[in-house]
């Protein structure tokens, strides 16, 4: 038996999969109109070998489509369009969740459709630059802090888009509380200077991020639930905070309640310092399901993790753009293509679905 058995053999947890090789999510821009399209059913398809895909971040509202060209999943077009990639997916073998990530504090007017509006925990902008399609690059706007029945509004939100998720062909959703992102703007008190009962302390701190996952997980089922975090990020402009560790070991016990299928965690950050690196252990023995891990893996760092059960599964991001048969080319050392960072995010088929499987 070779130690990378490990990495191909499939899993099984509350989700069931070919092999212990997750897709991450990567935002890739090529949802006109907010729409998802058969280009991205035929990129997704593309790399149905993982046991796992994750789709980009995709907005549970017209008000987290902060960025230029991302999907939705709240309108009847964008469940139909979404049909085309999970049936091409499941036609594979593979199984699919969608991300839900509504971007927040991360957006810009121009990118949003009329009658929505950039929403955060608080007025603070995050000062980032942001392409629009119509204005080139600008700087985010200044968000409106979400009023409580906006808080309980936007809950209900993530709920529906679950259930058309469902609807659409979904195997289940996966809630983007990373990369600073609402969810995550939530948990920092940098950006979350609420004095009501979603800010302040740590519990109100993660109430969000609880009650919107307690929300999902009554709507389509436990079994049908991740959610993704970032201990320790600084992109988006997150602040470093003091209660980190805390406010992880409370967050992850109450979504351990819930009893969701997975939890996503990108680690690098955490690793960076012994105290993220304990986090890490103590997230491992506090959460009873699947734990992910993510961020800049090999193959062989992937399956030392598994096999010292630091993680159960391991998801890859930038190297599956370039490697459609990524989990090819693992099993059989093959070099691995090298994505071109300059059409991450352009619209069309060049650096989307033209990169070539090994011979």
């Amino acid at each position: 038996m070779t130690k990378t058995i490990n990495l191909f053999t499939p899993y099984a947890g509350k989700i069931s999969i070919q092999n212990k090789i997750v897709m991450a999510p990567m935002t890739r821009s090529r949802a006109i109109g907010n729409i998802p399209n058969q280009l991205m059913a035929q990129y997704y398809a593309q790399r149905a070998s993982a046991g796992l895909i994750i789709t980009e971040g995709t907005a549970p509202s017209p008000n987290g489509l902060g960025y230029a060209r991302i999907p939705g999943i709240f309108s009847q077009e964008q469940i139909a369009g979404w049909k085309l990639t999970t049936q091409a997916v499941h036609a594979q073998g593979s199984k699919i969740f969608v991300q839900l990530m509504h971007t927040g504090r991360i957006g810009h007017s121009a990118n949003l459709p009329v009658g929505a509006h950039l929403l955060a925990p608080s007025a603070i902008s995050a000062n980032e630059a942001m392409w629009t399609d119509t204005q080139g690059m600008q700087t985010t706007d200044t968000p409106k802090a979400m009023s409580i029945e906006e808080v309980e509004a936007c809950i209900e939100e993530f709920a529906q888009a679950a259930a058309n998720a469902i609807e659409a062909g979904f195997d289940g959703v996966e809630l983007h509380g990373a990369n600073g992102y609402l969810l995550e703007q939530f948990l920092n008190p940098g950006v979350n200077q609420r004095t009501d009962d979603f800010g302040g302390n740590i519990e109100n701190r993660i109430r969000f991020v609880v009650e919107a996952t307690k929300a999902v997980v009554e709507r389509i089922g436990a079994d049908k639930v991740g959610v993704r975090i970032s201990p320790y990020n600084t992109f988006n402009a997150m602040p470093a905070f003091n209660e980190t560790v805390e406010t992880y070991k409370r967050l992850v016990e109450s979504l351990n309640s819930l009893d969701i299928a997975y939890l996503h965690v990108v680690d690098y950050a955490a690793r960076a310092t012994e105290e993220g690196q304990a986090l890490l252990k103590t997230i491992r023995g506090s959460f009873s399901n699947t734990l992910i891990f993510n961020a800049g893996y090999t193959k062989e760092r992937a399956i030392k993790a598994i096999e010292n059960q630091e993680a159960d599964l391991i998801s890859f991001g930038s190297s599956f753009i370039a490697n459609p048969d990524l989990p090819y080319r693992f099993a059989n050392d093959i070099p691995l293509s090298t994505p071109n960072p300059e059409t991450f995010y352009t619209p069309g088929e060049a650096g989307f679905i033209d990169y070539p499987n090994a011979e």
